[in-house]
């Protein structure tokens, strides 16, 4: 295992002090309040707690400030320092594991595998199955160490641990900034017909703090794949981590007009009750001048909005849409698979999603460490809370290893099945 860039974090009593007051100062002013937490007594437990975190080793500190966080039971709450790199498959080598197999005996076995990622640029592949990380056996529940700025030998095998092989994953060094910890980005969006007059859109995340980069990249690949003769579409979003506005354009590409995609909800407003119909109805915009005068317009104000499509006017696979879930589809990638599901305008194929949907922002706490806290709840058109719910599929569709290989992916060709029938 190579390591590079790599610092050690040592702290004082006096600079834990500091970022634990911090922290707990945050989350009692910002956070956003979706499962009816008892501030009090969480503050109260935090308090008890502290002092045992002020001279334990930095693992222990950073740890125990991670339990306090995940009592809250609310996603996008993340504490980590800006050189952190201890990140899930899905931001450091851009895959996703499943556990497969019996009880007792199951083994992770690769799932998504991003187009151009580290995990895809070293030969694994979906279905194959994770033996060992730098000569230590891996499986359920403890998650493979993958870290970022690091070489790492990897010993897999095939779906049925028949053949076995060793390869090298070389994952890129990144740093966190004030939009998000950090991550390997995958590259996005990927597309290409798939079946006759079939586009296959791969979404692995929304990039961009505005969202207007990926947007301009989504409409150039569907721009292409309506010049190939596809009228049908396949999104995939399986594995998608979420991201940023960028979301909405293709949310837009779904329908012809300006409708709701969905809303967001400060705790302000929570607290102070409201009527869907009494939010501002903002359009997703569609420049990057537009963003700035739409963030300028909520700035001083409550930023409870509701989000609309752009009206793209109509498209040849309008009526021929599926969209592509699994349980590691995050964040946006839900905000755009149910607003398809409550307007009937795609069928969802896969299996449950995350229910991961809160807005976050990034706040320093002090000696290189950040705190991402959410700020709002996302809520569809209709009202419904997905942050701990999910979106559920219209079609389930279960995988197994064996079906994970691109060629026989169950889920796209249940895709492909239902499009024909449309």
């Amino acid at each position: 295992m190579t390591k590079t860039n790599m610092t050690t974090t040592t702290l004082g009593p006096k600079q834990r002090t500091d970022i634990l007051a911090t922290v707990k100062k945050c989350i009692l002013k910002q956070h956003f309040n979706v499962g009816g937490v008892n501030y009090d007594e969480w503050a109260k437990r935090f308090d008890e707690r502290s002092p045992s975190l002020l001279r334990v080793d930095i693992e222990e500190f950073e740890g125990g400030v991670r339990k306090a966080l995940a009592e809250l039971g609310s996603s996008h709450t993340v504490f980590y320092h800006e050189r952190t790199n201890r990140l899930l498959p899905q931001h450091s080598i851009n895959a996703t594991v499943r556990a497969f197999g019996p009880d007792g005996q199951q083994r992770w076995h690769f799932l998504d595998v991003f187009e151009d990622g580290p995990a895809h640029l070293a030969g694994i592949k979906p279905g194959e199955m994770l033996v060992a990380v730098d000569g230590t056996p891996y499986a359920p529940p403890a998650m493979p160490p993958f870290r970022i700025g690091e070489t790492h030998k990897i010993a897999i095998s095939s779906a049925l641990g028949e053949k076995s092989r060793e390869i090298t994953v070389s994952i890129p060094f990144r740093k966190g900034t004030k939009d998000r910890p950090p991550i390997v980005e995958p590259k996005s969006p990927i597309h290409r017909v798939g079946a006759p007059k079939t586009g296959l859109l791969k979404i692995p995340y929304f990039p961009g703090p505005t969202g207007i980069s990926f947007a301009n990249a989504l409409d150039v690949a569907l721009r292409d794949l309506k010049s190939q003769g596809c009228d049908r579409l396949i999104i995939d979003l399986r594995g998608n981590i979420g991201g940023s506005l960028g979301f909405a354009r293709l949310a837009s590409y779904l329908c012809a007009g300006r409708i709701p995609i969905g809303h967001s909800l400060t705790p302000t407003r929570l607290r102070k009750g409201y009527t869907r119909d009494s939010l501002p109805r903002v359009p997703m915009p569609r420049t990057t001048p537009q963003f700035m005068l739409a963030l300028a317009r909520f700035a001083v104000r409550d930023k409870s909005v509701m989000l609309l499509t752009q009206g793209l006017g109509p498209q040849p696979f309008h009526g021929r849409v599926a969209i592509l879930v699994n349980e590691w589809t995050n964040s946006a990638a839900e905000m755009l698979a149910s607003f398809a599901s409550e307007d009937h305008l795609a069928t969802i194929i896969g299996t449950k999603t995350a229910g991961n949907v809160l807005g976050a922002v990034n706040q320093r706490v002090g000696a290189g460490y950040w705190l991402r806290v959410p700020v709002f709840g996302w809520y569809t058109s209709n009202g419904k809370c997905l942050e701990g719910q999910g979106v559920s599929p219209d079609l389930q569709v279960e995988v197994t290893p064996a079906s994970l290989d691109p060629a026989l992916d169950q889920q796209v060709r249940r895709a492909a099945e239902v499009l024909d029938a449309a």
